[in-house]
């Protein structure tokens, strides 16, 4: 759960910038999972500035979730939030590409990339 430090009531609305800060999302990346996830819209106002409810922030936390420690890509978190019966058969079977990937599979890899790097750098 985002931790807020701003004083404000826990079901206040929150700018785009406080829920940056609050789940390490860059506002930008906030942005473009508006664009990508049609279920996560934040209320606007005149100006354009977004207005965060508390069911938003949840929202973009379990698409981090997915996203970035389930290993799932963009289509596949969106078929996840959808309900699939089971996100992960679901995804596979749609694309295998869009199944989650195992954590330590993507350090091992990230080791390798490093390794070859290094070599090549030699």
């Amino acid at each position: 759960m985002a931790k807020f430090d701003d004083g404000k009531e826990e079901g206040a609305l929150r700018t785009i910038g406080e829920v940056a800060r609050a789940t390490g999302i860059k506002a930008h990346v906030l942005r473009y999972w508006e664009q990508q996830f049609p279920m996560l819209k934040p209320l606007t106002r005149s100006g354009g500035r977004r207005y965060y409810r508390p069911e938003d922030v949840a929202l973009v936390e379990r698409i981090d979730a997915l996203v970035n420690r389930q290993g799932y890509t963009l289509k596949g978190a969106k078929a996840a939030l959808k309900g699939a019966p089971d996100p992960q058969a679901a995804a596979q079977a749609a694309d295998p590409r869009t199944a989650p990937v195992d954590g330590d599979l993507v350090a091992r890899l990230k080791s390798i990339r490093a390794d070859l790097a290094a070599a090549l750098a030699a």
